[in-house]
């Protein structure tokens, strides 16, 4: 919901009326670069990506400096898909990452306000099932009560 609304209020703005929907998933072959193995497989891709680059006389993608606009890494996914394809091997179904963004929480802290994780479905036939959230809250201070010191 964070994020539905904070887009709703970028101008020009591409969600109206933000909302959450809900989703059974089924993540089938899954890049999940949370683990070791995942992210050993983007770092080939990257590789791979960089060496085309070189070759070419082509300048590299570039994250941007706010971290919403990640052009290199979408190249470097690109390139994983398309190496997995060209070596015959199975097409991934889904990618999941951890994405850090916003500032710490507290003073020294290891977690940041806006961390999250996203899932990228490529495999449609991994969506089981949508469902509107009715009743999102999104008042995390009202935990507060609960939270004995």
């Amino acid at each position: 919901m964070d994020f539905a609304r904070e887009t709703s209020r970028r101008k020009p703005a591409s969600v109206r009326e933000p909302f959450v929907i809900g989703a059974v998933l089924e993540l089938g072959l899954c890049l999940d670069l949370t683990t070791a193995a995942g992210i050993e497989w983007v770092r080939i891709a990257y590789d791979s990506l960089a060496i085309s680059a070189a070759a070419g006389g082509v300048t590299m993608p570039a994250n941007s400096e706010d971290g919403l606009r990640r052009n290199l890494d979408c190249a470097v996914i690109r390139r994983l898909h398309s190496i997995l394809e060209a070596q015959g091997l199975p097409a991934v179904d889904a990618v999941k990452g951890v994405f850090t963004e916003g500032k710490p929480i507290y003073p020294g802290a290891g977690f940041d306000e806006k961390t999250h994780i996203q899932i990228v479905i490529r495999n449609q036939n991994c969506i089981k099932g949508l469902f509107r959230v009715s009743g999102v809250r999104n008042k995390p201070r009202e935990s507060q009560r609960y939270l004995k010191r």
